[in-house]
């Protein structure tokens, strides 16, 4: 009988530690994915970022982490943001994500591919108010971009190479 408490004992310590550690391990993951951050924006509190009247020249990119060719593209926008950024050129990542999936996919992603640039995530259901707010040209599909400063701006409804975003950046450069 002593013999099946003491075992029963040592089996209960063992569990226990062994749930101990998944915890531990769990809260590791959290704070790994924790120094990573999206902001959520409506539409409404979105819009000033679309509208900046200051020096800059601004790339602003509506993508999504289930969108392939928005995903193809993203390294020609960090390459834009890293080479340019000593030309007053400033790169936006507007995520049109599922919210609910910020922590399980975007976040993650964010991490896996280490993107630089500013990522925000536009939680706005008025998808109708928005799309032609944003372009009335605007049919809804992504990838769009738009490059503006405080003179003009151009929107594209197109996926772009590395060559093409650069040459359609040059001409507010320039």
């Amino acid at each position: 009988m002593k013999t099946k408490l003491l075992i029963g004992c040592f089996l209960l310590a063992f569990i226990v530690s062994c749930k101990k550690e998944t915890a531990n391990s769990e809260v590791k993951k959290t704070e790994e994915i924790s120094n990573i951050s999206v902001k959520s924006y409506s539409y409404d509190e979105l819009k000033p970022l679309l509208e900046k009247k200051d020096d800059k020249i601004y790339v602003v990119n509506f993508w999504a982490t289930w969108c392939a060719p928005c995903v193809k593209e993203l390294p020609y926008f960090e390459k834009i943001n890293k080479e340019y950024a000593s030309k007053n050129v400033e790169v936006l990542l507007v995520s049109l994500d599922f919210p609910r999936q910020v922590e399980k996919k975007l976040i993650p992603f964010i991490k896996k591919r280490n993107l630089q640039s500013k990522v925000v995530l536009l939680d706005d259901v008025n998808e109708d108010v928005w799309i032609k707010d944003i372009d009335s040209t605007w049919s809804g599909a992504i990838p769009i971009t738009i490059i503006y400063n405080k003179d003009k701006r151009k929107f594209y409804e197109q996926s772009f190479t590395y060559e093409s975003l650069e040459s359609e950046l040059n001409k507010f450069i320039n």
